[in-house]
């Protein structure tokens, strides 16, 4: 079902809210294509640092996908990434400066921090970092076939979101 409008049938008075809603709209869509390179440009600025080699294989990426600041939080942010290893691919011992949540979404994913047991987390399994906890081993549990997890990180806005351990 299509709706025609007459404009030039309207009042003077009926066309304006019309008239309006059309400017506004217009202006909305070229404010959004305006900001959307610098907001793009903004989650690379924040996810820049987990994006640093991780001493693993070449295969393993760390992949932006969005970041926000949270209005009800001041002073926080949520980012979130998508971390893919090759078969036996790693990331070396770390810490984050916020909270982390991880979600397997392929394979096996291994993972110790400093003081607990090495745990395998298969596909729809989750674990949490709680903040500035030394991620000594993360890593892929297997040799043949990759492996992949989005992490949820929540920390101060301008934070450097990880931090290798020498």
């Amino acid at each position: 079902m299509t709706a025609t409008f007459d404009v030039a049938s309207l009042g003077r008075t009926e066309a304006r809210p019309l008239h309006m809603a059309i400017i506004g709209g217009l202006a909305g869509a070229f404010l959004l294509g305006k900001m959307l390179p610098v907001a793009m440009d903004t989650v690379s600025t924040v996810v820049a640092p987990l994006c640093a080699d991780s001493a693993g294989p070449a295969l393993d990426t760390v992949e932006p996908i969005a970041s926000y600041a949270l209005p009800n939080v001041p002073g926080k942010r949520v980012t979130i990434v998508r971390v893919s290893y090759g078969p036996g691919g790693f990331t070396r011992a770390h810490r984050h400066a916020g909270s982390v949540t991880a979600y397997i979404t392929r394979g096996e994913i291994r993972s110790q921090l400093a003081g607990g047991p090495v745990e395998t987390f298969k596909v729809g399994q989750s674990f949490f970092e709680p903040p500035g906890a030394t991620h000594l081993v993360s890593a892929n549990a297997s040799s043949t076939e990759p492996a992949e997890l989005i992490a949820v990180f929540v920390a101060d806005v301008g934070a450097q979101l990880t931090t290798f351990i020498e």
